[in-house]
């Protein structure tokens, strides 16, 4: 009876939780995308002190867009999306198959373009407001379809993305509301004219968290791919 007792007095104590293994979970979204947000803050903070102290406008150009500088974060994307790629393939996470996490993006890379002119030449497409609009809804559009290829790499991608794409948005702001003269507050030619918040919504707010979000992930997610194959052929 004493054993018995002891038995179901000991069964009643809880067990110890076992410990959670990653397996093919892979490393913490945030570990992953720590360094390479820091990095593009750096560049960031670059670009921004360059166009401000008037440097070369090869690296640091203040035309409306950017003109293509040289020092720039959308030229991290393809490093950042193959280090993704290679960081998760590395780690057991994988997609079905190359052809389908190349695929996707590339379909979003193609086609979104296409259905944004398309949608363009319409009545919305007519004034700039409308065009940027349109684009809008495509950029939403691309991410969802370059995700469908490799959704784990498509949600680290967004994150790093949002990430990424905030600081540029705040800069854009104070550029706005002060004229500091860079390229965050030049004004498209053609583009109406707004009072500093409707037009810091419109020019920053609106294309940085769709447009150049979208241009991270389809465009990482193509790297991205081309990351994990390398990552494959040296054995993981």
């Amino acid at each position: 009876m004493v054993g018995r007792r002891s038995i179901r007095a000991g069964s009643s104590r809880p067990r110890p939780a076992r410990p959670r293994s990653r397996g093919p979970a892979g490393p913490a979204l945030l570990s992953l995308i720590l360094v390479p947000a820091a990095v593009t803050l750096a560049v960031t903070v670059l670009r921004l002190l360059g166009e401000l102290l008037e440097w070369d406008p090869r690296f640091f150009s203040r035309a409306p867009g950017g003109g293509l500088a040289l020092v720039g974060i959308a030229w991290l994307v393809p490093i950042v999306g193959f280090y993704f790629g290679h960081r998760l393939g590395r780690a057991g996470v994988r997609p079905s198959s190359l052809a389908r996490a190349a695929g996707w993006p590339v379909a979003a890379l193609v086609l979104v373009p296409v259905l944004a002119f398309a949608a363009g030449r319409l009545e919305l497409g007519r004034s700039s407001t409308g065009y940027l609009a349109v684009w809008t809804v495509a950029a939403l559009l691309a991410v969802a379809v370059a995700s469908v290829g490799w959704p784990a790499l498509g949600r680290v991608l967004l994150a790093y993305a949002v990430l990424a794409r905030v600081p540029v948005v705040a800069v854009m702001g104070a550029a706005i509301r002060w004229s500091w003269g860079t390229h965050y507050d030049a004004r498209t030619p053609g583009f109406p004219r707004m009072t500093p918040l409707p037009r810091w919504l419109w020019t920053g707010v609106l294309p940085q968290l769709t447009i150049w979000i979208a241009w991270t992930v389809v465009v990482g997610a193509l790297f991205g791919a081309l990351g994990w194959y390398v990552a494959s052929r040296r054995g993981g």
